[in-house]
């Protein structure tokens, strides 16, 4: 990342909420682009998100397209946010390379529904378990590095509690409780913030025994669904799925692989032991570990 990154999620919506108001009305991509004065490429990037658009413009484009005054209210708003720097511009040097697409999915999702095998999900870490976590994947990274890479985690937790806070449902694998990650000093307090942010509103978390009845889609590993708002009632970005791997995430937006993803989440979740029951658990977990 170089320079003050924007968010790009907003821009795809804005687009293709464009493209659709467009095609509605009959128009076609070139009939528009001479209306406009443009050439056919700028409204194709404009309409793919790859290129910003100005607010004026967007309220000249909702005008000739008929669209009614909230729908072109909240696009032309859409635009304005669209050109905004993004927060994680300013961690350039930390964050992780490609990193800011994750970031702007997140930033945008009205719901996340994670499941973690093996590490916490960086929502929910502490500042002891990021480090010890950025320790073990960069042995010879410089501290400076390392804290860069705190606060920049510690940075996207605020979307948990800002003013449009997504639903978040963490599935856990015990594993991940049971994994000594940073030490028992750094665990007992991890799992202690996870039995209190699990009492915040919009945040489930379960936990799925080891004993309990494997659901095919845990045995692909960690992987996170984000789905977002419509921002005109009707239009918005598709679901999206990220898998961590080692060597850097990969998505998938294609409507049956998320189908996929999204039934095994479901049944991950069902075979996880209820809110209640996961907090006592983390609770004694904690406690476990805070007994040496």
């Amino acid at each position: 990342m170089s320079g003050k990154s924007v968010s790009t999620v907003p821009r795809r919506q804005l687009g293709r909420s464009l493209r659709q108001l467009r095609e509605r009305a009959g128009v076609t991509l070139r009939a528009a682009s001479q209306r406009f004065e443009w050439s056919e490429t700028k409204m194709w990037r404009i309409e793919t998100g790859k290129t910003p658009v100005r607010a004026l413009d967007v309220q000249m484009m909702c005008g000739v397209y008929g669209a009614d005054e909230a729908v072109a209210t909240a696009l032309t708003e859409m635009a304005r946010e669209a050109k905004a720097p993004s927060w994680w511009w300013s961690f350039e040097n930390a964050a992780p390379v490609g990193f800011d697409v994750f970031a702007s999915l997140e930033l945008a999702a009205s719901r996340i529904d994670t499941y973690a095998s093996d590490v916490m999900p960086g929502l929910l870490q502490t500042s002891d378990y990021v480090r010890a976590v950025v320790r073990a994947g960069f042995p010879n990274a410089s501290s400076e590095y390392i804290e860069g890479r705190v606060r920049f985690r510690m940075a996207r937790q605020a979307i948990l509690t800002g003013n449009r806070p997504p639903v978040l449902r963490a599935a856990l694998s015990e594993t991940v409780l049971r994994r000594p990650i940073g030490g028992s000093p750094v665990m007992a307090a991890q799992l202690a913030h996870l039995v209190y942010v699990a009492g915040l509103p919009g945040i489930s978390i379960r936990v799925v025994p080891l004993a309990a009845e494997v659901h095919p889609g845990a045995l692909a590993g960690a992987f996170t669904v984000m789905h977002f708002p419509s921002p005109t009632g009707e239009i918005g970005e598709p679901t999206t799925v990220y898998c961590d791997t080692y060597t850097g995430g990969y998505y998938h937006d294609k409507e049956p692989e998320v189908a996929q993803y999204t039934e095994a989440f479901e049944g991950i979740w069902s075979t996880a032991q209820d809110e209640d029951t996961s907090r006592r658990v983390l609770a004694d977990t904690a406690r476990s570990y805070q007994g040496g």
